[in-house]
């Protein structure tokens, strides 16, 4: 019932995100360490991906928003698949708000198989020797940068977030996004998921206002 209340957050929370101008909203869906629950509860949150992608398809439609999936589906069962291929297809042309929904997501495996995948394109020779370091660069030219590496995490394209939401009072970031929110601002709130509403959002938007972004700098 939880779980089923947090994608009932979720349904309200979207629409608002998209009218208060967010331009990119990602939630933790599953993490790669979900899978450990109980079986009963595993198959419980599937069947309420299930039930939910068609609302999500609708909502996505009505208010112009496209949708990504980060993470590797692989795992999960192909109707499944076929459902979250589905979202990101009909959606791609939406010129709105980007709903990012990591499932089957974890920060560490993410940057394993971008790793993965670098070497892969590596090793058949698809990577030039200045794909990354370009003449104006301050790296040895061929050598990897920051923002070459970044083309093969899930969020390529995806501009890393100014803020991550931590709810339930937890004081960690549970293994998301650990690549990109190097230098997001971090806010905790001790409301629950299933209770995050637009005003608990906007609480915390007031909070990050407040911040001073240094980046490192002075």
């Amino acid at each position: 019932m939880g779980h089923k209340q947090g994608c009932t957050a979720i349904e309200k929370l979207l629409p608002e995100a998209s009218d208060l101008g967010i331009r990119y909203l990602t939630v933790y869906a599953f993490s790669t360490e979900n899978w450990k629950r109980s079986k009963d509860e595993v198959d419980g949150l599937m069947q309420l991906f299930r039930f939910y992608a068609g609302r999500l398809l609708k909502a996505a439609t009505e208010k112009n928003v496209r949708i990504r999936m980060i993470g590797d589906r692989r795992r999960f069962q192909p109707d499944i698949i076929e459902s979250i291929n589905r979202l990101e297809e009909e959606t791609k042309n939406n010129t709105g708000l980007t709903f990012v929904v990591a499932a089957n997501y974890g920060g560490r495996d993410e940057i394993r198989r971008a790793v993965m995948r670098y070497a892969e394109d590596y090793k058949a020779g698809r990577v030039s020797a200045d794909a990354f370091a370009g003449p104006d660069a301050k790296v040895p030219e061929g050598e990897l940068t920051e923002e070459g590496f970044a083309a093969y995490l899930d969020t390529a394209e995806i501009p890393d977030p100014d803020l991550v939401i931590r709810t339930s009072g937890e004081l960690r970031l549970s293994n998301f996004l650990i690549w990109e929110a190097a230098y997001s601002e971090i806010v905790v709130t001790d409301v629950l998921w299933p209770d995050f509403d637009k005003d608990e959002l906007l609480a915390c938007i007031a909070e990050f206002n407040k911040r001073s972004r240094r980046f490192g700098g002075v």
